[in-house]
């Protein structure tokens, strides 16, 4: 695999950026990784996807939690410095890995990744800048299934997880939101997305004859502790409420 591009891409991000991400609770950032790295790890998180046992959510996608702990090749994406650095410039707290994930939309899957904010599923307290990279391993238009937002409503904490696979189950919680603004977000293959954890936000069907793959890492704030609901990455761990999410499977990133 080629080497990793060592720029800092925080030196990068703009005050305006990061006002962006403030006030929209998403960003996109083109070329976090390189094209050439893009191929590479999409090919890597294609063999790494096949090689380990997946969650498949429906006809909606297949996820593979915490690849990290499994593949090196997908670990170096998981903790790449253009990542960290970006993800600790954009939310200006101390972070810590929640997980990462592969998600692949299978071709022609028709089924779409409903509206819906990321943290209501996690089982975290004191967690309020978590945040979300979603990095294109190949070219995802529209038609593959990128990523729609809804600016502006990460401030709204008070919904209980969505539905991902009903398209009324956000807006029957947040009826004004149905009316609000909409922005569709397609990527080149090395471009991502941060969104934060409470950003609503979509993905489209994939309609087209090639796989949708991506790489997700998600980070949250470093004193996070965990609620004691239940969750995937969590239930084995024989964690008590209040514990802090810490140790070696939540290390702290970005210093």
């Amino acid at each position: 695999m080629a080497a990793q591009t060592q720029s800092n891409r925080a030196n990068e991000i703009s005050q305006q950026t990061i006002d962006a991400y403030r006030r929209d609770g998403f960003v996109r950032v083109n070329g976090i990784i390189s094209k050439q790295e893009a191929a590479e790890y999409r090919q890597a998180a294609i063999a790494a996807a096949a090689a380990n046992k997946s969650n498949t959510v429906g006809d909606i996608f297949t996820q593979h939690v915490n690849i990290w702990r499994v593949d090196e090749a997908m670990r170096r994406l998981t903790f790449h410095p253009n990542v960290t650095a970006v993800a600790r410039k954009l939310a200006e707290v101390p972070l810590r890995l929640w997980h990462d994930q592969i998600l692949i939309k299978k071709p022609h899957n028709n089924t779409p990744t409903e509206f819906h904010q990321d943290q209501p599923y996690w089982p975290h307290n004191n967690s309020t800048h978590p945040i979300s990279i979603w990095i294109a391993l190949c070219d995802v238009p529209p038609e593959r299934g990128c990523m729609t937002f809804i600016p502006g409503f990460h401030n709204r904490n008070d919904l209980a997880a969505q539905d991902l696979g009903d398209a009324r189950s956000m807006f029957e919680m947040c009826p004004e939101m149905q009316w609000e603004s909409r922005v569709t977000v397609p990527l080149r293959a090395g471009d991502c997305t941060f969104h934060h954890g409470r950003c609503p936000h979509q993905a489209n069907a994939n309609s087209t004859d090639e796989p949708r793959v991506a790489h997700a890492v998600i980070f949250v704030d470093a004193s996070t502790t965990y609620s004691g609901t239940k969750h995937i990455v969590t239930d084995p761990l024989g964690m008590k409420a209040g514990a802090v999410l810490d140790g070696e499977l939540f290390p702290i990133v970005g210093e």
